[in-house]
This record gives C-alpha cells, structure tokens and sequence, in this order.
C-alpha cells in the first residue's frame, strides 16, 4: 500500500523553496518545465554535466496522476481499514521480522528512543516488510508530479534532493523505482528524508534503504526522532468509557492529563495506564459506539510520516498489537457515510462555513472538526462521526 507522500513539514518546505529562481513551478509544457528544472539546478550549485546526466531520461508518467488521483482506499472507516490491513499472517510475519532484526531493534530503541513496534507497523504497510517496494521510476515520478499543480510546493524540492543523491552515487535516474510518490525504500522515505536522517545501519559505508533492512529501519527511527518521537512514552492505549460521556471532548485537538480522563470513568481496556501525567486525546475512529482510545503526544508525530488520520491510527494500533495489545473491540457504531454521501456533506458543511478542506469525500481533520461543531449545534452526540442522520438534519 502507498501512503500519502506528506512527510516534511511545512517549515521544511518554506526553507528549502527560498531564494528559488522566480521559475515556473507548475504546469506549461513538460520540456519547458524540465529546462526550468535544469536552470534552478545549475543556480543552486550542481555541475552542468551532473544537470545533464540526472535529467537526460526524465520522461512525464501519466501514471503517476492517475495513482495520486485514485486514493479510495483512505475512505474506509477504521474497522474495515484495520481489518484489511491487518491480517495473522503479516502479524507473524511482524513478530518472526522482530526475532530476526532484535539487534537492530534494540539499537533503535537506544539510539533513537524509537520502540520496535512503531518500525514495525511502517515496515508492513509501507512495503510489506520490504516484499513490494514499488516500481515506479523515483525520478519520473517527482518530476511529474512537480510539474501537476496539485501540490508543487512537496515535489519539487525532492527533485534537487534526488540530483543530490545521483551525484552521491545513490540513486540512478533511469533505474531507480519505488512508489508512485518518489518515496523510496523499505519503509519509503523521500530523498529529502534519506539526506537528512538516512543511516549506514550495517557499516558497509553506504545507505541502501532498499536492500538493507538494518540502513531502512535505523534510518526511519531517526527520522522519527527528527519529527519529535518522545524516548520511552506510550502513543496509542485502547479504552472503555462510561455510558454518560462528554463526547465532545473527543478529538486530536483536546488534550487532557491522564488523571482528568480517569476522573471522567475512562479506564484502559486491558492491563494498567501506558503512562502517568502524560496529556491524552480521546479518539473514536468510528464514534461514540465504536473503537476507544487515548492517544498521547507521541501519537501526533506520526501524522509527519503520513497525514491520513486512519492511516495513523491503523499503524499506531498496528504497533500496539505488534508489541502485545489484545485486538481492538470494534463495538457497534452507527453506519457511516459513503463517498458519494460525503462529498454531500461536506458540500453542506462548507455552505455552512466551515472548512473541510476540499470537497473530496474523505473523512479528514477538518470534516471531523466541521461534523463535530455541527453536532453540537444541533444536540447530537458530539463524536465527530458523520451518520446519514446528520446528513438528514443538515
């Protein structure tokens, strides 16, 4: 499965497009775009002959588009999303991966602070522990989606970051593939990411992220630390709540100390607290009737890695089970919406205004946040969930 290629931050970003050519930085004629590339390139530093060679089989793949078009996966609710994910045998095959790689777990945990379990959970969805690592062109594949004008800003500095990384002599433009995003590697990391965090994790003086697993998973728990991963602290605690909750408290956005979630009757649903005086969000996937859990702050670095909030709580439940928690009880939530029905939602909620950030069908950040105001102003359960009721009273 691909991920949604969202893992530099909007500081990052900024830095690395100032003092840029004023160049085009989309769209127009894709050899006319590539010679612009070319001129940024040379005044940034980079030989003419490196300019020539990197850029000489850059070819346009439709391709991509259509991949970075075509996401419907990210519209499943958490249940079906987990459960597709999800199965015993890449549980096993997570626990015999554990077993194999323990030296290098541990050297993560020690030298990163980064547990096992979180690598793990990327290492399955990402690649399937390496097994499908993608095969599109990389460079092919930034350049074009750095010429569409959905998100320039992301691709095309991973453009240059890739030119870096072909004078360094670690990637080939003509034969160089991963995923549709230009990510690469066992737990695919976009060339930004591997200059800055990429570690020789097996000392053979080189960073190979497709081919060594102890360079890919050493490599990921830094740049996890590099996002804020917090040493020895929990990210994700399944719960039960009481019958009479204040669901409007649930949210990413509301965090509350541990203590004010236990004085409310939250409880762990197995075992103790992960943690003591750590602030929690309460999390309902699926509404008040569905999953439970509390997420602390470590929760919230891993939408650096990826920005789909099912995505995240997936991985981070995935981590959870991979380091022994019980499978998650689905409970008995209200229907959800489909696509078709989301998009009218969120037309509605936008002529409301509210922002849910494109009318696109997915249940993201701000539709939640739009859903929830709305429930609170008509008198619903304030859950975030969006059900064909709402819909009926909107």
């Amino acid at each position: 499965m691909q991920s949604y290629p969202l893992s530099l931050t909007t500081a990052a970003l900024v830095l690395s497009l100032a003092g840029m050519p004023a160049l085009a930085q989309c769209g127009g004629t894709f050899s006319s775009f590539v010679d612009g590339l070319k001129t940024e390139a040379g005044s940034r530093g980079h030989s003419a002959d490196s300019v020539a060679r990197f850029f000489a089989p850059v070819r346009q793949d439709p391709s991509v588009i259509q991949a970075d078009r075509r996401q419907g996966v990210f519209t499943l609710d958490f249940t079906t999303f987990a459960r597709r994910l999800i199965s015993q045998s890449r549980l096993d095959t997570g626990l015999a991966k554990s077993r194999e790689w323990d030296a290098v777990f541990d050297r993560a945990a020690a030298e990163y602070g980064v547990p096992r379990g979180v690598l793990l959970a990327f290492w399955a969805f990402e690649t399937d522990y390496g097994a499908f690592q993608g095969d599109f062109n990389t460079v092919n594949a930034l350049v074009t989606l750095a010429h569409d004008c959905r998100r320039p800003e992301l691709f095309r500095p991973q453009v240059f970051h890739a030119l870096t990384l072909f004078e360094q002599g670690d990637l080939d433009p003509a034969t160089t593939a991963g995923a549709w995003a230009g990510e690469i590697g066992m737990v695919q990391m976009l060339p930004g990411d591997i200059l800055e965090n990429g570690v020789d994790g097996d000392g053979d003086g080189q960073v190979r992220l497709k081919t060594s697993a102890p360079d890919a998973l050493l490599s990921g728990a830094k740049m996890l630390q590099h996002f804020g991963w917090r040493r020895d602290e929990p990210w994700l605690q399944e719960v039960n709540l009481p019958a009479d909750m204040d669901w409007s408290l649930a949210g990413v956005d509301t965090a509350l100390p541990l203590a004010d979630w236990a004085a409310m009757g939250v409880a762990p649903r197995a075992g103790e607290w992960a943690a003591q005086g750590l602030p929690a969000s309460l999390i309902l996937p699926q509404g008040h009737k569905g999953p439970a859990f509390l997420a602390y702050p470590n929760f919230n670095v891993l939408f650096e890695w990826n920005q789909s909030f099912t995505y995240v709580l997936t991985a981070a439940y995935f981590a959870s089970r991979l380091s022994g928690a019980p499978v998650f009880n689905p409970g008995n939530p209200d229907a959800g919406l489909d696509q078709s029905q989301m998009r009218q939602l969120q037309e509605k909620l936008a002529a409301r205004g509210h922002d849910v950030g494109g009318i696109d069908g997915i249940l993201g950040a701000g539709t939640r946040a739009a859903v929830q105001a709305e429930q609170i102003r008509l008198g619903l359960p304030a859950d975030a969930w969006p059900t064909a009721a709402l819909l009926s009273r909107l």
